[in-house]
């Protein structure tokens, strides 16, 4: 079908997402025991919350998670908003790709080391590619 090729990186970047989801809990859950941490505890102080008794390692992961759930769902969007109108092929689709490899490298950053500066700049590169799809969906549209 003309215009669905951008569909492709929607669906990787939600993949990823999922990905990021069980690298969460699969270091969230075995901290919590670690930090004999009763999760109910938490709901009762409103002074404390899970960035206040898990090392920062084990959030960072949580955090990516949340970030994934910011700027990619105007990604979303725009993508299909694209792909309904027959402009989600050649280059588009290429931003589109570029802009999931960025936000998966974003993630492995953020995850691993979370050097912030690094994950600023690939962030901002993200952003880029971002605004180009919003630029052509603009275009296309109006």
């Amino acid at each position: 079908m003309i215009g669905m090729a951008i569909l492709q990186p929607v669906v990787a970047l939600a993949a990823w997402t999922m990905v990021m989801w069980f690298w969460l809990y699969g270091t969230r859950i075995p901290a919590l025991s670690a930090a004999k941490v009763d999760p109910d505890d938490l709901v009762h102080d409103p002074t404390k919350g899970l960035d206040q008794v898990l090392p920062p390692q084990v959030m960072w992961k949580a955090h990516n998670y949340n970030h994934l759930h910011e700027a990619p769902t105007v990604f979303y969007a725009v993508a299909i908003v694209l792909a309904l109108v027959g402009a989600g092929d050649g280059l588009n689709a290429q931003i589109a790709w570029a802009y999931v490899v960025l936000r998966v490298i974003h993630s492995l950053i953020q995850a691993t080391v979370n050097k912030v500066m690094a994950r600023f700049a690939v962030f901002a590169l993200s952003s880029f590619c971002l605004m180009f799809l919003v630029a052509r969906a603009v275009l296309v549209m109006f």
